[in-house]
């Protein structure tokens, strides 16, 4: 099976303000995106809500760039240009998550809430997903609901 957009010639940069110019139409009314070793993010606040995604990046010393599917070993180069390929496609494929909820929200299928929840930033800074993913998996290993949430104890 085929990976979205594996083979798009669509420039980061242009995924970007693609991105940033999709928020602006559904009402986001401040945007900023940065880089750092392995992940790349993007904020925008709509609704009064702050959102972040966070993009991870791929490792470009890994096996899937410095070896053919065969195995052979790879020349800089076309190393080079399967990295850039790889974060071109996911950059693609933000764009397109962003998109889709947005549409979804604007349409009525669902809420900016249901949709963007595990986005949304708390006021500490960590994500509701970031937040909310640990206390999930203890639930069902623990197989008991969490008594209260840790900031109302």
């Amino acid at each position: 099976m085929s990976r979205y957009a594996e083979n798009t010639e669509v420039p980061v940069d242009r995924s970007k303000a693609e991105i940033e110019k999709i928020l602006m139409r559904y009402g986001a009314d401040q945007f900023v995106y940065g880089t750092m070793t392995g992940r790349a993010m993007i904020a925008f606040r709509v609704n009064a809500k702050f959102v972040r995604f966070t993009l991870p990046l791929p490792d470009p010393g890994a096996d899937e760039f410095k070896r053919t599917p065969t195995g052979r070993t790879r020349k800089k180069e076309v190393v080079s240009k399967e990295y850039a390929q790889e974060i071109r496609r996911r950059w693609r494929a933000l764009s397109l998550s962003i998109k889709a909820k947005l549409e979804s929200v604007e349409t009525g299928i669902t809420t900016f809430e249901q949709e963007f929840m595990a986005h949304i930033v708390l006021p500490d800074g960590q994500t509701v997903g970031e937040y909310m993913i640990p206390q999930i998996e203890l639930a069902y290993e623990s197989k008991e609901m969490p008594k209260a949430l840790p900031f109302l104890q």
